[in-house]
């Protein structure tokens, strides 16, 4: 009976192991990222994270067998999916140790990602309270596709490349909040700073829209309160 037993928790732990095996690689972890954000296509992640669509495709049958994505087929298209809102609460507890006990993360967060910040960024529950309130702007400056896909609800889009330009259309007299795709996403960063250049009051929201779905808050597809 010992025997028996011990074999069968090998054997469960060889299947527990299969996910971490599927989340054992950079780019995964990004994808799953992305995925919190929204559905995508094979095509849609590869063009995301620069890599060729064969890489992507088999990135993701990795992910796929260890069942944290789905899929479905649209036309020509397949579209991929987080299978359960608690991938990508597994993907969060990787970067929080991370940066908790590798002091090589933790550095690159601090100087990259901390240090830029003239002000502190803005909570999630603070941001909701201040929209709420008419006292803030929200901007979201992912691409257009990734806003239409999923974004805060009420916020503007104005992708990073085409801010400068169109820096007129942005309501004056309110704080801006500046959002993209999480804590290690560089454009809102980017943003941010070209907003105070021109003047502009400007902070950005801490984490970003993953984090902001995945806690249930407000949010809108295509114009659609979800």
């Amino acid at each position: 009976m010992g025997h028996k037993n011990t074999d069968i928790k090998a054997q469960l732990y060889e299947q527990l192991a299969q996910v971490g095996k599927a989340v054992g690689s950079p780019h995964r972890l990004e994808v799953i990222e992305l995925l919190a954000q929204g559905e995508r296509t094979v095509e849609g992640l590869a063009s995301a994270l620069s890599i060729p669509v064969a890489n992507m495709s088999h990135h993701l049958a990795s992910m796929r067998a260890a069942r944290l994505v789905d899929a479905r087929k649209e036309g020509t298209f397949v579209f991929y999916r987080l299978s359960d809102p608690d991938v990508f609460e597994l993907a969060r507890m990787i970067r929080t140790l991370a940066e908790r006990h590798i002091a090589e993360v933790d550095r690159l967060v601090r100087t990259y990602f901390r240090a830029p910040d003239e002000l502190e960024p803005i909570g999630r529950e603070e941001l909701l309270e201040r929209v709420r309130a008419g006292e803030v702007v929200v901007l979201d400056v992912r691409p257009t596709n990734e806003y239409e896909s999923g974004h805060i609800a009420g916020a503007l889009s104005v992708p990073l490349d085409e801010l400068e330009r169109r820096l007129a259309e942005i309501p004056q007299g309110k704080e801006l909040v500046a959002y993209c795709r999480g804590p290690y996403c560089v454009m809102a960063l980017k943003a941010v700073k070209k907003l105070r250049e021109q003047g502009r009051v400007a902070r950005r929201l801490l984490g970003g829209f993953p984090e902001w779905r995945h806690a249930r808050l407000p949010t809108e597809v295509s114009g659609k309160r979800r």
